[in-house]
């Protein structure tokens, strides 16, 4: 890699320990990903917040980091692991609390926003095109390169992190024009959302960092967080271009077969215990379209609403979340669907779930059985 005198100065650490580590973490990215150089950014997406994807490792060396590191770029949060504002009213380990605040608190710390959301693209404003990002979110990476026409590699924790910590990212692979050499074929006719996350599902399987879909019209915001949340969970495909590709690409049809084969791989039970919502996380649309659905109706099982907090507050003063709860739902801030103990195996056997990522981490992370259905089919079948 080519680096300026500047940068050569923070590798050996005449800048300091913590841009030291930084840079040695970039540049081995770099010399990984056969980068000619670094490259400005002008927002960082960080993973690595719940407590329960880092554990003490991760804990230890963000304490250890907040003393000196500060970001020097606007800079965003993934989801803990709990909503703070009601975390007593779950049976949660104090251990996992307090390391989950210490996590909390160091990142807040290096000037990171709080924002505690994997929906970044929804609730701050988009840069002009083309700007290069860092995000570590596999959702929003895909978002951001796919629907915001912004650039970013899939990043790790580490490199998003120190990427924040420098202002600078590696210009390699997605970061550069890419051409997919496999065109994906939609067939499948009347797509709801759950359609959208099994076909991104299938095109991340399939797609090495990128994919051309056919068959398909300009999706919508939701559409595109569906079919993003699916393709983030099942491979290294980081981006999705409209359109056939040239004569030498490689064409395979997502039809309806294959998608009841991606239906049967995360369908596990014919019902569930506990519904969730919100994985990705859900948006102001997806709130007021989840309260229209219901039509005064109620859930008749417990149902987890996850959504950003900013999202929250919006949704409270249009008298949404009055009507959701009145509902039955748990509406829940700062958390996620995916990784967060509250969701346990200690306490459920199976979750109704319409989200691809969700289904793939209640499976195999939260070791739950899940049910998939369309928001439509869980109102119809759960609320009366």
């Amino acid at each position: 890699m080519e680096l300026t005198r500047e940068e050569e100065s923070a590798l050996k650490g005449e800048q300091g320990e913590t841009m030291q580590m930084a840079y040695r973490i970039l540049v081995a990215t770099g010399e990984a990903t056969d980068a000619e150089k670094l490259i400005p950014i002008e927002w960082a997406h960080l993973s690595g917040v719940n407590y329960n994807t880092i554990g003490d490792a991760g804990e230890e060396l963000l304490s250890s980091v907040s003393k000196d590191a500060r970001v020097t770029v606007k800079t965003t949060l993934n989801p803990m692991g709990f909503d703070i504002d009601n975390v007593s009213n779950y049976k949660l380990d104090e251990n996992f609390i307090s390391k989950q605040l210490s996590i909390k608190n160091s990142y807040q710390t290096m000037g990171v926003i709080p924002s505690f959301s994997c929906i970044p693209y929804e609730i701050f404003d988009i840069p002009k095109n083309g700007t290069q990002v860092a995000f570590a979110e596999s959702n929003a990476a895909i978002h951001a390169n796919s629907y915001d026409n912004l650039k970013t590699n899939k990043e790790s924790a580490f490199s998003a992190l120190a990427s924040a910590i420098v202002g600078k990212s590696p210009y390699s692979s997605l970061r550069k024009e890419d051409t997919p050499n496999i065109t994906i074929r939609m067939k499948v006719k009347n797509p709801n959302e759950l359609t959208y996350g099994m076909l991104g599902f299938y095109a991340g399987k399939l797609g090495d960092t990128s994919v051309n879909i056919s068959g398909l019209d300009e999706m919508d915001q939701r559409q595109s967080k569906a079919m993003c949340g699916g393709m983030g969970t099942s491979g290294t495909c980081a981006k999705f271009i409209f359109g056939d590709g040239d004569s030498d690409t490689e064409k395979i049809d997502f039809d309806e077969k294959e998608m009841q084969n991606v239906h049967d791989e995360l369908n596990t039970a014919e019902k569930g215990d506990l519904i969730t919502l919100g994985s990705p996380q859900l948006g102001l649309d997806e709130i007021s379209d989840l309260t229209a659905k219901l039509k005064g109706r109620s859930f008749q099982k417990r149902c987890m609403v996850f959504l950003p907090r900013t999202v929250k507050e919006q949704a409270q003063k249009i008298g949404y979340i009055t009507e959701l709860e009145r509902a039955g739902c748990e509406i829940l801030a700062d958390c996620c669907t995916c990784l967060t103990p509250l969701i346990s195996k200690d306490d459920v056997d199976a979750v109704t779930t319409n989200s691809i990522k969700g289904a793939f981490y209640l499976k195999n992370s939260n070791g739950v059985d899940v049910n998939l259905k369309s928001l439509k089919q869980i109102v119809e079948d759960e609320t009366r």
